[in-house]
């Protein structure tokens, strides 16, 4: 595993002002962690910053939107990219959930302030305020439509809002906990949710009706992840069978993160289990890489890369630091994961 750089989040807020400055961190596995800082001195004729690094770190190509800063020792350096834009009058407090709409137009986000909207991705201007639910709204997300929302809260309660004019068309009730995460089947027809009641379920969205309790295992189900299962795996048989009103189920495997520190795999349309992995820690969040491969990770800051043919043991197993691991999202080649630090 190759070295990292870090630097704070806030580094290009902090590098604006005159003498502004920002903590470095470099890590290798095995290693003690290398600490340092960069400091801005002032501006340049064109208008860039000035900026030098502390001891052990070198600045390299500066310019007003980046900065490339190299670890000569671990011989690793990483180009750092200042936002390109930040959005803070959407909400008053932290934002718990988001997600941006398929063709990229809108944004949807919940927040500790009490309120999820829809906003403009472009701008940040607020389009539509998404009220109904009682308590906090833990999970948004848009169907591949672009033009609807899933969300579900403390409540227990699931709904799906237009995101044309905020009114909600559908309500779904039958946990009996806070829902903590949901995922849609496909195009949409079909939805899932995961709750603190240790239940997942599997819902219809035309009928308005739950198709079926997918799992239930005695321990609050923090995320859930679904995808199409590698054809070698066996997903088991239906007990009964399935209602013409499930489609895409077929041939799918439903990730479920648990907080009794397991990830558990079960077959989407058989509703029988297939792995049952044992990790470090509360699982928070799930998510598939591949047909093959998947991640997971856990509250004492552990990710699990498995194989979902051969979960005896893991693939590897990441930790950057102990904070806990929040969520995680497949990208190009790898991924992005989020921690509570």
């Amino acid at each position: 595993m190759a070295a990292t750089l870090r630097i704070q989040s806030d580094w290009s807020r902090a590098l604006s002002r005159d003498e502004g400055e920002a903590w470095l961190s470099c890590r290798s596995p095995g290693k003690p962690t290398l600490y340092g800082s960069v400091t801005r001195r002032g501006l340049s004729s064109d208008g860039v910053p000035d900026i030098v690094a502390s001891e052990g770190f070198v600045v390299g190509e500066v310019t007003k939107k980046s900065i490339l800063i190299s670890c000569p020792h671990e011989n690793v350096s990483t180009k750092f990219l200042a936002p390109y834009t930040s959005f803070c009058r959407i909400h008053q407090k932290s934002i718990t959930c988001l997600d941006i709409s398929s063709g990229g137009g809108l944004g949807v986000s919940t927040s500790t302030d009490g309120t999820m909207k829809i906003w403009q991705a472009a701008n940040g201007e607020i389009r539509r305020l998404l009220e109904g639910h009682v308590y906090d709204v833990n999970c948004c997300r848009f169907f591949p439509s672009g033009l609807v929302v899933l969300s579900g809260g403390m409540d227990a309660q699931l709904k799906i809002w237009s995101a044309e004019d905020a009114s909600c068309v559908v309500t779904f009730k039958g946990h009996k906990g806070g829902i903590l995460d949901t995922a849609i089947v496909d195009r949409g027809r079909n939805v899932l949710s995961c709750s603190r009641d240790g239940s997942a379920r599997l819902w219809d969205c035309g009928k308005s009706a739950c198709l079926g309790v997918i799992a239930d295992c005695g321990s609050p189900v923090n995320g859930i992840a679904v995808g199409t299962a590698d054809n070698s795996l066996n997903l088991g048989t239906p007990e009964k069978p399935s209602s013409e009103r499930e489609v895409g189920t077929e041939g799918k495997i439903l990730l479920l993160a648990r907080e009794d520190k397991k990830l558990q795999g079960v077959g989407l349309q058989s509703r029988q289990p297939v792995f049952l992995f044992m990790g470090s820690d509360a699982f928070n969040c799930c998510t598939f890489l591949s047909s093959t491969y998947i991640l997971a990770g856990t509250q004492d800051g552990n990710i699990y890369q498995l194989d979902v043919r051969n979960t005896n043991a893991p693939i590897q197993v990441i930790h950057r630091s102990g904070a806990p691991v929040l969520s995680l999202l497949p990208y190009r080649d790898g991924f992005i994961a989020s921690q509570g630090n």
